[in-house]
C-alpha cells in the first residue's frame, strides 16, 4: 500500500493521509496528534495494529491482513449530543463499502459490521482534545487464520473475502472507505449533525431492530427486551416484556435468538 498514491487519491476531501506498516492503535497515535494540533480530517491508515482499542477499554485483534484506519475530525458546529452520530456514520460507510465489492453486511448497534452472523469490522470512537474527535475503524479484508477468537458477546469473526466474489486490494478498499466516510461525515456536518437521511439509511441497514436483545449495562443487571426504535440522537430505545422503554446510549448489546 503506496501512501504517495493514497494521498493523491484522497488529499483533498482529507487534510493528511499517512500510511504505517505496524502501530500501536491508529486512535491512539491521531489521539496525540491531536493535541499538537493535527488538522480537521487527518487520517492514518496502518496494515497492522500491534495493541489496538475496542469499546470499554478492551483490546481488538489486528491481524495482519487487516484494514486499520483513524481520521481525526473537528466537527465545529455539531451539537455535542450529536457527535455519538459519528460511529453510527462510519457503520454505514462500511456497509456501502461492502456492497462496492459485492458483499452484503448488515450493522449491530452500534458499532459492529456484519457479514452474516459474524462480525467483520467494527468502530469507535473517542473524544480529545477539545471537541476534536477520533474515529477508529478496524475492518477484516483477506482471509482470517483459524485462531482468531470471538470477540466481545460471543460473535466470531469473518472477512470481506471470506464472502467476496474474488481478492480485494486493500488499497483500494481504503479509498473507497475513507470517500464514503467523506461524503456522509461532509452532509452529517452541513446538516448541524441531524440528518434524516442518514438515520433512515442506518436503521435500514440495523440487524438489531425488532429484534430480542441482551443488553449488558455498565451498572445494574442485564436488560432484556426488543430492539424497539433508534431515536434521534442515536441511542438504542429497548422495550422489555412489561412494555417500558429504556434508552441505551452504552452498553454491550447481545442477539439473542427469535424464538
Amino acid at each position: 500500500m503506496d501512501a504517495a498514491t493514497l494521498r493523491d487519491r484522497l488529499v483533498g476531501p482529507y487534510a493528511a493521509v499517512d500510511v504505517v506498516a505496524s502501530t500501536g492503535s491508529t486512535n491512539a497515535d491521531l489521539r496525540a496528534a491531536a493535541g499538537r494540533g493535527a488538522p480537521d480530517r487527518t487520517a492514518l491508515i496502518a496494515l497492522e495494529q500491534t495493541a489496538g482499542q475496542g469499546r470499554r477499554g478492551r483490546g481488538w485483534v489486528s491481524p495482519t491482513g487487516g484494514l486499520y484506519l483513524s481520521v481525526l475530525f473537528r466537527p465545529d458546529g455539531v451539537p455535542p449530543g450529536r457527535i455519538p452520530w459519528l460511529t453510527l456514520l462510519a457503520g454505514v460507510a462500511l456497509v456501502r463499502t461492502a456492497a462496492d465489492v459485492g458483499v452484503r453486511a448488515a450493522l449491530k448497534w452500534p458499532n459492529d459490521l456484519l457479514v452474516g452472523p459474524a462480525k467483520a469490522a467494527g468502530v469507535l470512537a473517542e473524544i480529545t482534545s477539545g471537541s476534536a474527535v477520533v474515529l477508529g475503524i478496524g475492518l477484516n479484508v483477506t482471509r482470517l487464520p483459524d485462531d482468531v477468537a470471538p470477540g466481545a458477546g460471543g460473535l466470531a469473526p469473518t472477512s470481506l473475502e471470506n464472502h467476496s466474489p474474488g481478492p480485494l486490494d486493500r488499497a483500494d478498499l481504503a479509498v473507497t472507505l475513507l470517500t464514503r466516510l467523506h461524503d456522509l461525515e461532509l452532509r452529517w456536518r452541513g446538516l448541524g449533525g441531524d440528518d434524516p437521511a442518514l438515520r433512515e439509511e442506518y436503521r435500514r441497514n440495523c440487524a438489531t431492530l425488532g429484534r430480542p436483545v441482551r443488553v449488558e449495562l455498565a451498572r445494574g443487571g442485564p436488560l432484556l427486551g426488543t430492539a424497539h426504535d433508534l431515536a434521534p440522537d442515536g441511542t438504542l430505545v429497548v422495550r422489555d416484556e412489561a412494555g417500558a422503554d429504556h434508552p441505551i446510549s452504552a452498553g454491550d448489546v447481545v442477539h439473542l435468538r427469535v424464538r
